[in-house]
């Protein structure tokens, strides 16, 4: 007896309600290890240190986009622009995979686990290696993804300062943080969408919703990912693994198979063989690698890696200084030799204890392809010439922050 699986199945989401897998390559993707892998890897990394209910995942994240992008398209289809089932299936396949080469904790250890390679690289990996595995002639997804494909817009729709990307990860993690000021009107955005020259853009009458969007991305940035106790936390995890992999090149440390493996083999990803050699063991690395490894580190006869570790788990997080000018080199050396001779550590161990790091976020790219606003006479006009009442001048500037984190019990 033959069954026959049913695979049109539909997921129930907090932020959408019912979003519906439209086909069996969908499903087959979805099914595949390397996308169930997501399910395992937080979407906002150790935001969850300041905001509990931030545990969404990379998983919910891709199902959200790949709705959003269906729906931006089918209401495109409906305006009268020539956008066929089969690009309409690519660009799906697209942004489902769009985030299947991040690692654990995403950004935070993007390049410090395998290095020399983006997130992004290793997403089109994962779709070449799914292409053949699966059957599935992704070539016209491949091309999308890489802005290689004739019709650029569908390559805006995944990649650009107003994406169905940024849109579902700004609604979901307002939602998931409880940051109310940081949610946006998906539905209206997508709605506002047009096509002019080959390139997406935004009906006039759109421009509010446009200039909500680019403040929400501010704020979330300032209150959420760049929170000063995630800086801390997330710079603890990068020093954490640097003193793994130092301590990895003289012995063992408990760890699993895929992550001993990136961390003894610091400087194999030389070439695209290796970097493809190395993709099934990078696909088995998720955020329960590196937290069940520091957990074990925290016993560690190494006593940085055993006190970061230690402090990491139990969210004794460091002390962080912020401003805007970058910090006296006589007022860091000063705080480097307090760590030394407080905790007993030689200067290069102090250094482990000592974070540095430069935070900066543009709401809106003055030098990234513009935000687009369609006028009904045919006019374009880039956002920051539209807005009438938002300076997106003033957003569109970098904010720059340097900082410096170290225990909070040091004695100043």
């Amino acid at each position: 007896m033959t069954v026959v699986l049913n695979k049109k199945k539909i997921f129930n989401d907090p932020i959408y309600g019912f979003v519906t897998i439209p086909d069996e390559t969908h499903f087959d993707i979805i099914e595949h290890p390397y996308f169930q892998r997501l399910r395992r890897i937080k979407q906002v990394s150790l935001t969850t240190m300041v905001y509990p209910s931030a545990n969404h995942t990379r998983f919910a994240h891709s199902l959200g986009a790949m709705h959003l992008m269906r729906h931006a398209i089918h209401l495109l289809r409906g305006k009268g622009y020539d956008i066929s089932d089969e690009e309409l299936r690519s660009a799906s396949v697209a942004i489902l995979l769009h985030d299947s080469g991040h690692g654990p904790f995403s950004h935070a250890l993007e390049n410090k686990i395998m290095r020399g390679t983006s997130h992004e690289e290793l997403s089109l990996l994962v779709m070449q290696h799914l292409n053949e595995e699966l059957k599935g002639h992704f070539d016209e997804a491949m091309a999308i993804f890489t802005g290689s494909h004739p019709k650029k817009f569908l390559t805006k729709l995944i990649s650009s300062q107003l994406d169905v990307d940024r849109i579902d990860y700004l609604k979901r993690d307002s939602f998931f943080t409880g940051v109310a000021e940081g949610s946006i009107n998906a539905e209206r955005l997508l709605d506002m969408m047009e096509i002019v020259d080959n390139d997406l853009a935004i009906e006039s009458k759109g421009v509010y919703s446009v200039e909500s969007f680019i403040v929400s991305r501010r704020i979330m940035y300032w209150q959420v990912y760049m929170h000063k106790a995630v800086l801390s936390a997330e710079y603890m995890l990068m020093k954490i693994i640097k003193r793994a992999r130092l301590l990895m090149q003289q012995r063992e440390l408990p760890a699993s198979p895929a992550l001993t493996f990136f961390l003894k083999h610091q400087d194999y990803f030389a070439t695209a063989d290796e970097k493809a050699a190395a993709l099934d063991l990078f696909c088995q690395l998720d955020d329960y690698d590196v937290i069940s490894a520091v957990k074990m580190w925290c016993y560690d006869k190494d006593r940085v890696l055993s006190e970061l570790s230690r402090r990491l788990v139990n969210r004794n997080l460091f002390r962080i200084e912020m401003q805007q000018d970058p910090f006296d080199d006589n007022y860091i050396d000063g705080i480097r030799k307090r760590i030394a001779r407080q905790y007993a550590l030689s200067s290069e161990e102090a250094d482990y204890m000592l974070l540095q790091g430069i935070s900066s976020n543009h709401a809106y790219h003055p030098k990234k392809p513009a935000i687009k606003i369609v006028y009904k006479d045919g006019t374009v006009k880039d956002i920051s010439e539209a807005s009438d009442q938002l300076s997106i001048s003033v957003l569109s500037q970098p904010v720059v922050k340097h900082f410096i984190c170290y225990p909070k019990e040091l004695e100043l």
